[in-house]
């Protein structure tokens, strides 16, 4: 593993810049498309409409019934119809696009990324960005190569709310902030057994499939419970679980633990689902010259909410408590979904600083876009690729049931040949991540 494609992307200078008067429009207007738009997807898709300056141009999904629709439905919106792919390879043909983002399940992400970067395009990847830790390498070492703006789909640090809970934790508001728990506490129920049948008509699924192994096609392995399965997801982890901890490691200030526990399991159902639905894991780093710990935890059922957090009126409320906590010698810090945080001072834990407020991810994109200034994007492909090797750490530890000892600079656990095979996976040909990008 080349570590140097994990190097700070602010440290390094962008070549090759070019002004918005490059966009393939001669009206300087952004030409986006949209692949993967059944259900992140299409959010990706209202959040762009009516940004000035930008034309949604192509819609591409392996699946024709939900591609149709959303080409009637941006044609209603914009008065203008996008055109329509179910091959993200032809999309890319088309000079005319500058743009695209990506919300498809997580085992195409960084092919998919891959291709663009190499079409010339700019990319919005959805979280998150890799299915592996060989794939968050590859996934920098194209947008470095082709010098491409990639935006990771971790909109919380487009919030300003968060990031001045970032600044004050940096100020000092915390005193010394020892340690960060990410929660992920979501009802999710049963998704019971579905028999294999009939791919659906209108389903491209070669396509789907992409770099997944070839399997009989059943409804528990299709349109989101793929999120269950080793072959195509991460878990609840890697679905909103790399949320907080990406924030975890942002407020922390940190990139690289040095040991990784986990445990869990998938429990009260049986069902066709693979991957866990309550687990724990441990994260101990010693970077910025001390040891600090970061703890991620999911549950699947009937739990309590923690620090406030998704109590009362919030984004969250009716049972889910999605968010984040930071301990300090001066006092604690919450912070609930993306857009509000609050403190707590002292032993009488009296209230301190607090905000709500978002932000635009999807303008921070664009403006980068504009500028070919890297340095700009509040999640740039570098920062989430980090975040995605601590998850994927974190289930490594699980699925074997040991403890990880994790050195950086090799990018490998040592002693552990086991642990560094589960680093990458056999691509199924021609869907494959290549080593060169």
């Amino acid at each position: 593993m080349n570590r140097r494609y994990f190097l700070a992307g602010s440290a390094a200078a962008v070549g090759g810049a070019v002004s918005s008067s490059a966009l393939a429009s001669p009206n300087d207007t952004i030409r986006m498309a949209h692949v993967g738009i059944r259900g992140q997807g299409n959010s990706h898709i209202r959040q762009v409409l009516g940004q000035k300056g930008v034309e949604i141009a192509a819609l591409c999904d392996i699946d024709e019934s939900v591609l149709n629709k959303r080409v009637d439905e941006v044609e209603k919106a914009q008065k203008k119809r996008p055109a329509a792919f179910t091959d993200i390879r032809k999309l890319l043909e088309d000079k005319s696009i500058d743009a695209i983002s990506i919300a498809t399940p997580n085992h195409n992400h960084t092919l998919q990324v891959v291709w663009a970067c190499q079409a010339g395009k700019d990319v919005y990847v959805e979280k998150p960005c890799s299915h592996n830790i060989f794939e968050s390498r590859q996934i920098v070492a194209a947008a470095r190569k082709h010098n491409r703006i990639v935006q990771h789909g971790s909109q919380s640090r487009s919030s300003a709310a968060l990031q001045e809970a970032v600044q004050k934790m940096r100020e000092g508001l915390l005193g010394d902030v020892y340690m960060s728990r990410g929660l992920c506490f979501k009802w999710r129920d049963t998704i019971g057994r579905k028999p294999v049948e009939p791919v659906p008509a209108g389903v491209h699924y070669d396509l789907w499939l992409g770099p997944a192994p070839k399997r009989e096609f059943t409804q528990n392995r299709f349109h989101y419970n793929w999120h269950w399965h080793w072959d195509y997801g991460n878990g609840d982890f890697g679905n909103q679980g790399i949320h907080e901890v990406d924030i975890c490691r942002w407020g922390l200030g940190v990139k690289y633990p040095a040991k990784i526990s986990a445990m869990g399991g998938h429990y009260m159902f049986d069902d066709d689902q693979e991957t866990p639905n309550t687990m724990v894991v441990n994260y101990e780093f010693n970077e910025n010259g001390k040891k600090q710990l970061m703890v991620f935890e999911t549950r699947h059922w009937i739990s309590n909410h923690e620090a406030g957090i998704g109590a009362g009126k919030s984004e969250f409320a009716g049972g889910n408590t999605v968010g984040n906590t930071f301990f300090g010698s001066k006092g604690y810090l919450a912070i609930d979904g993306y857009t509000h945080y609050k403190t707590f001072m002292g032993k009488n834990q009296e209230p301190g600083p607090t905000r709500t407020q978002g932000g635009s991810h999807f303008g921070n994109f664009f403006g980068a876009v504009r500028s070919r200034k890297r340095e700009e994007l509040n999640a740039e492909i570098e920062e989430g690729a980090i975040s995605c090797v601590l998850m994927h750490l974190g289930n490594i530890a699980y699925r074997l049931g040991r403890t990880l000892t994790f050195e950086s600079k090799t990018m490998s656990c040592v002693g552990d040949a086991e642990a560094d095979r589960m680093f990458t996976r056999a691509y199924r040909a021609p869907f494959v991540v290549p080593a060169k990008v």
